[in-house]
């Protein structure tokens, strides 16, 4: 499904957070692995995010959780089904304005319902950096994520994403959905009013 997994490493601490466990655990490990020569303190996998509950953001979770230590949370709406399809129970149910991280990496939890009902997004900010938004399968370059084309999720899920994320963010804040590539608030505010009128 070309999902995209996103590892974050604290300088300091080396704890990890990874967001999304999904299809690949090889490919995931050897991101890892990857990240441990590129560190100079030891690293370790401590926290897993799960944007949403389908299925190609979590086919690695139970593989990846089983490493000792490995906490795991994503959105309250979502975490029953998702512990129904992996075995995998989160530690932590999120909600909106939830802060979850690790020692070093903190992020702001930011509900979007309408893609699943649990969705969650989350806002990573350094001093002096732009924000990263790493939106799941909730916004993309050119829209929001799919609400199979039902008016009422996709207000729902177009009024969450302006209101928690355009108007909270400012036009340098870097979005990482969880397929394709990045983009801005910047690049897409400009097409607001037509995601708007085309309801999708």
């Amino acid at each position: 499904m070309d999902n995209n997994v996103y590892l974050l490493t604290a300088k300091a601490s080396g704890q990890q957070i990874l967001i999304d466990a999904a299809a690949d655990s090889p490919a995931i490990r050897k991101l890892l692995s990857e990240a441990a020569l590129d560190s100079n303190v030891r690293t370790k996998l401590s926290l897993i995010v799960t944007t949403h509950r389908h299925r190609d953001h979590l086919r690695a979770l139970a593989e990846m959780a089983k490493s000792p230590g490995v906490l795991t949370a994503c959105g309250d709406d979502d975490a029953d089904s998702i512990a129904e399809q992996t075995g995998v129970k989160a530690d932590r149910r999120l909600s909106q304005g939830d802060i979850v991280g690790v020692e070093g990496i903190w992020l702001s939890v930011i509900r979007l319902t309408g893609h699943t009902p649990g969705s969650v997004a989350l806002a990573y900010a350094e001093a002096g950096q732009p924000v990263w938004v790493f939106s799941g399968d909730s916004l993309f370059p050119g829209g929001v994520g799919n609400t199979d084309r039902d008016p009422e999720r996709f207000d729902t899920l177009f009024h969450d994403v302006v209101e928690r994320i355009f108007d909270s963010y400012t036009d340098d804040t870097v979005v990482a959905p969880g397929h394709g590539n990045f983009t801005t608030l910047g690049t897409e505010r400009p097409h607001l009013a037509e995601w708007a009128a085309r309801g999708w």
